[in-house]
């Protein structure tokens, strides 16, 4: 079985918190199913679980380099010149992250995050669409501060052949 899910923000992608959290036990009522990877508790967007080791192995492996996009809303215009640094690799940490994809987009037809990102009057924002074969931790949000337009707000949009769809926050479907 493979769920597809819309994590809202500000949720954890497990079903246990000792913090008193949201987590996905309040949106998913399936027995036995298990996050094949994770989502930061501050990203929103697609998330697979499944009730099959294997495919949760596969899915969430960086091994098996299935393509993650992400939409990312930045701070500040983003330039031609940002967007191929991107595409070529940038430095988190004194290590260089594997090329990505990535354009400017407009702004994505979606649901209204709650609670609204922190704007600034005088500080335009801009959207990219990234597409990464790494995971590592926080890493979209790395790489737009390493070439200047920190995020502001990150959705996950597909996972290899897995899209979000039309899914708003907190709803999945089985496939």
């Amino acid at each position: 079985m493979i769920v597809l899910f819309n994590k809202p923000f500000q949720v954890l992608s497990q079903f246990t918190d000792e913090e008193g959290r949201k987590t996905l036990a309040e949106f998913i009522k399936i027995p036995n199913v298990y996050a094949a990877g994770r989502l930061d508790y501050d990203s929103e967007g697609l998330l697979i679980l499944t009730d099959n080791g294997r495919l949760q192995n596969l899915l969430s492996d960086p091994e098996h380099k299935l393509p993650k996009t992400y939409w990312v809303q930045v701070e500040g215009e983003i330039t031609d010149q940002a967007i191929l640094k991107l595409e070529q690799g940038v430095l988190i940490k004194g290590i260089k992250t594997k090329p990505a994809k990535a354009k400017i987009i407009s702004e994505p037809k979606i649901w209204e995050r709650i609670p609204p990102i922190r704007e600034r009057k005088n500080i335009p924002t801009s959207w990219i669409e990234l597409q990464i074969k790494e995971g590592r931790n926080r890493q979209v949000r790395k790489m737009t501060a390493a070439v200047g337009y920190p995020t502001l707000r990150l959705i996950r949009f597909s996972i290899g052949e897995y899209e979000i769809g039309d899914l708003g926050p907190g709803e999945y479907k089985i496939i």
